[in-house]
């Protein structure tokens, strides 16, 4: 069963109470499964507090570092697709790595930076 990645967009719809990306999130707990938040989409997320209904996302989320190598292999993928979006770059190594859907409102470029690798990349709108 593949797990599942937020992106910004996702994070974003939850603070203004998306309630398709909260029946996404809910789906994805009852099926007893963490969704992995990379450090970095938090970074690019996150405007200061509070942010309760992000946080509230947060808190049954696990939180992924930017490690060396996935730092290396983002910056890799944004030279291959020809763009400086490391968040997204880091989104799509590490969701490809572990089998992952994402939940993005920013589809099309993810998809790039993964046709780029020569992966296959599934997303869900957020």
């Amino acid at each position: 069963m593949p797990g599942y990645t937020y992106d910004t967009g996702a994070l974003i719809a939850a603070e203004r109470n998306d309630r398709r990306v909260w029946a996404l999130h809910q789906g994805v707990l009852s099926e007893g499964l963490t969704p992995t938040v990379p450090a970095v989409v938090l970074a690019q997320g996150w405007r200061g507090g509070p942010q309760p209904q992000m946080s509230r996302l947060l808190s049954g989320c696990r939180i992924e570092t930017l490690s060396e190598a996935v730092a290396r292999s983002a910056g890799s993928a944004c030279a291959l697709a020809g763009t400086s979006d490391v968040v997204d770059a880091a989104v799509v190594v590490g969701a490809c790595a572990r089998g992952d859907i994402v939940v993005t409102s920013d589809e099309r470029d993810l998809l790039h930076i993964a046709a780029a690798l020569g992966v296959a990349l599934r997303t869900r709108q957020a």
